[in-house]
């Protein structure tokens, strides 16, 4: 598990979806590593199911943006943020 200093926080507040640099807005809250692939992932579903809403066009809008300010990462720099699979 990561440090919360290292990750991203979301969070749900009553005029949308923002991105909480201070870590400290009211709201439910959810995290995401800085690598675009986690982004990529939890902007297909997860993140709006762990903040319990539906992302509006403005939400996902404003994360896509956040999203793209990213450095781009490879699935080799990413190697060790997940756990690696058991296929034989």
């Amino acid at each position: 598990m990561l440090p919360k200093r290292t990750l991203t926080r979301i969070v749900r507040h009553a005029d949308g979806v923002f991105i909480d640099p201070s870590g400290k807005m009211n709201g439910r809250g959810a995290y995401l590593h800085d690598h675009k692939i986690c982004w990529e992932r939890g902007l297909k579903g997860a993140l709006a199911n762990a903040l319990r809403v539906s992302l509006t066009a403005e939400d996902r809008q404003r994360l896509e943006e956040y999203m793209a300010s990213l450095p781009d990462d490879s699935a080799e720099s990413l190697a060790g943020t997940a756990p690696e699979s058991n296929a034989m």
